[in-house]
């Protein structure tokens, strides 16, 4: 069993979900005339949302909960707060998933309380039901146990994040610091239950050499972790 259960998600399954989320907001009756991505994570399913919906008007504002790939801050936070004149309009504010909820509803609030909109809904591509905190009024998927969604927009992130844990939590239970390419790959897989291919493998560690979490040494091709 992997230690982080994590699903590969691929772009025709993003394109799939926003499409049936876009959807079920048009049969409940829904028509925004802004749509707001809830950033980072909301970019993607926002502008398809508007694809779908033939929504012109969009906006983003960043409200951040996650800062590494599954581990999660004691709270979320607002990013760059700034107003904008939605007097008289429907919003609809989307995200990719709501797993704590919290930054959703974050964003939510601040532009109910700051932006003077008619009305403002909340739409999501997956909910965690078991560990939200808040529901969105329009998702596409529910997702009844935890696990974490690798989007195609998070993978490099994502991807360096999971070794960096990967070599340092090994470290502290073997004192194992050097690895060969193979043993990260071997070792990546068997640690999350996933393969992102050898572009990202090789991106995540110059990411991490430039960070200077690991260094190189070329002649017995060994990355090692800086302790």
């Amino acid at each position: 069993m992997p230690r982080v259960r994590t699903h590969l998600v691929t772009w025709d399954e993003i394109v799939e979900w926003s499409m049936n989320l876009a959807r079920i907001i048009r049969e409940n009756g829904y028509k925004p005339e802004l749509v707001v991505a809830v950033s980072r994570g909301g970019f993607v399913p926002a502008r398809l949302i508007c694809d779908f919906l033939g929504v012109e008007n969009l906006a983003s504002i960043q409200s951040q909960h996650w800062t590494e790939a599954a581990k999660a801050e004691e709270r979320a936070i607002l990013k760059y707060p700034f107003k904008l004149d939605a007097s008289g309009m429907r919003v609809l504010v989307v995200d990719d998933i709501v797993d704590t909820g919290e930054t959703l509803r974050l964003a939510r609030d601040y532009i109910r309380d700051n932006w003077s909109p008619l009305e403002v809904k909340t739409a999501a591509l997956q909910w965690i039901s078991p560990v939200a905190k808040y529901k969105p009024d329009y998702y596409y998927l529910e997702v009844k146990e935890w696990i974490w969604f690798q989007y195609p927009w998070t993978r490099l992130e994502d991807t360096y994040q999971f070794i960096k844990r990967m070599m340092s939590e090994t470290y502290k239970e073997t004192g194992k610091k050097e690895w060969s390419y193979k043993e990260i790959i071997d070792g990546f897989k068997e640690w999350y239950g996933i393969d992102v291919g050898d572009m990202y493998y090789r991106e995540a560690l110059r990411i991490l050499l430039e960070k200077g979490i690991v260094k190189y040494d070329p002649g017995r091709d060994k990355y090692l972790l800086k302790v």
